[in-house]
């Protein structure tokens, strides 16, 4: 039986609220200053509370055309984000202490702010993709 367009787009959301949340506590609870990349992917999350909200109040699978846009650039700029962190390089992004320091490391650093955003990203994508290939007939039994 396939998931519903709609819990799967609200799940998509509470995942969006959550990151974007987690991101707003870190800057403003905490009080780290967030780095380039950690701006760009705020840019690229932010807007996914609101139109995967709205598309999963109305049932728009199509809003895939949409998210996924953001989604992919936002796994991109989190991918290179961790791997400088794994790999410092010096590079022109120095707000809040440069995009390869790690601010706020948890479970013994195996966690960080753009891990976090990585992961938000790809169960974006993922659940969204899933949206997008049940509005396209591709679930089982169809």
């Amino acid at each position: 039986m396939a998931p519903s367009t709609r819990a799967v787009l609200a799940l998509s959301t509470l995942v969006a609220a959550v990151a974007t949340v987690g991101s707003l506590f870190f800057s403003l609870g905490l009080g780290l200053v967030p780095c380039e990349l950690c701006w760009y992917q705020r840019i690229l999350m932010y807007p996914l509370v609101v139109v995967l909200g709205v598309a999963a109040a109305e049932e728009r699978a199509d809003v895939y055309r949409t998210v996924l846009p953001l989604s992919t650039l936002g796994i991109l700029v989190s991918s290179y984000h961790v791997y400088i962190q794994l790999f410092p390089v010096s590079t022109g992004c120095t707000l809040g202490g440069g995009c390869s320091s790690i601010q706020y490391p948890m479970l013994g650093g195996l966690l960080t702010i753009p891990r976090l955003a990585l992961i938000a990203f790809v169960l974006i994508t993922v659940l969204v993709g899933v949206v997008a290939r049940g509005r396209n007939g591709a679930w089982a039994g169809r």
